[in-house]
């Protein structure tokens, strides 16, 4: 739902998927972070989940 979003509202992203790339398992757990999606913005995480209203947030930047 994250992916879609972001790429209905042309929002660049790049995508790291932990069933692929197992490494970043060991890196959002570094983070704190217990579930996903996490969108991060030049490494800083902004949003965990779901969260179409703080999403919106980034359509208008």
């Amino acid at each position: 739902m994250t992916k879609k979003f972001l790429s209905e509202h042309n929002i660049s992203f790049e995508e790291h998927n932990i069933n692929t790339e197992p490494q970043y398992i060991d890196y959002l757990k570094e983070k704190g972070f217990r579930s996903v999606p996490v969108i991060e913005d030049n490494n800083d995480p902004i949003i965990n989940g779901f969260r179409p209203d703080l999403l919106r947030n980034l359509a208008v930047q």
